[in-house]
């Protein structure tokens, strides 16, 4: 279930968007201040944010910037609701970071409409990028063969240069009569640097699951595995789920059922 978050000083507009969300199957966070909402990602980030414009203490504008700016942030879609129809408002919501942007009054179906048209977005980007970095994982470095190598013999090769020196290329058959299972220890990445609770967590967020899914298949709180999360990122000197999800896939890691 993906979860959305409400941003708005407005209690009764949160309690209608709240009740209309949840009955297209949504789950529904609400806050009522910008400053409530940095915290919350830095606990648990939401799916998608749903933020007014004109709050106290901190305003829409400067809410969607802090995030943009936060690894947390980054990529997560952002609707803003607001009253503040003017051109120049418009443009500058969506220079800002904002993914969409809709005039209060509004229909509560376009909404949905386009809290539906974002997600989908943003589960096409990332599958998009997995696909990509899975291809570019399995595709030898075949414009690097030496002279006379033959494109097969190259990506036959390529796994062997990684750990072993380079040596003049030969026409023995020795590199041919290696086991699968020696090719696979050659070929086997350096081990993690992680826990093993670490590790789970870390297959997990690859597979693109969201904290609240993560949670629910190793039965543990989205704010143990957000505070996992942080420290992987940290170990693996990666800032945000989709460059660990660059860095898995570049360097070999694959979850353990498809080793």
């Amino acid at each position: 279930m993906k979860r959305i978050l409400i941003v708005d000083d407005d209690r009764t507009l949160r309690a209608i968007l709240k009740r209309h969300l949840e009955n297209q199957g949504y789950s529904v966070e609400e806050v009522n201040s910008a400053i409530e909402a940095l915290k919350l990602f830095q606990s648990d980030p939401p799916d998608l944010v749903v933020s007014d414009v004109m709050m106290p203490e901190m305003d829409g504008f400067e809410f969607c910037r802090r995030l943009r700016r936060d690894p947390q942030g980054k990529l997560v879609p952002f609707i803003f609701l607001s009253s503040r129809g003017e051109l120049d408002d418009r443009i500058a919501g969506h220079s800002i970071g904002a993914d969409d942007y809709l005039l209060k009054p509004f229909e509560p179906l376009e909404l949905v409409a386009k809290i539906e048209a974002q997600l989908e977005r943003s589960r096409r980007i990332h599958s998009e990028m997995i696909r990509l970095m899975q291809m570019a994982s399995r595709v030898p470095a075949l414009n690097q063969k030496p002279s006379g190598q033959t494109l097969l013999d190259a990506a036959e090769s390529n796994a062997s240069q990684v750990s072993r020196p380079a040596r003049p290329w030969s026409d023995s058959s020795e590199e041919d009569e290696k086991t699968e299972d020696e090719k696979t220890e050659d070929d086997a990445p350096e081990p993690l640097p992680l826990t093993p609770a670490e590790a789970r967590v870390f297959w997990e967020v690859i597979q693109g699951y969201t904290n609240k899914q993560i949670a629910a298949n190793l039965f543990i709180s989205p704010r143990t595995v957000q505070t996992h999360l942080r420290h992987i990122l940290s170990k693996l000197n990666v800032e945000n789920r989709s460059q660990l999800v660059r860095f898995a896939f570049e360097n070999g890691y694959k979850p353990p059922a498809e080793q």
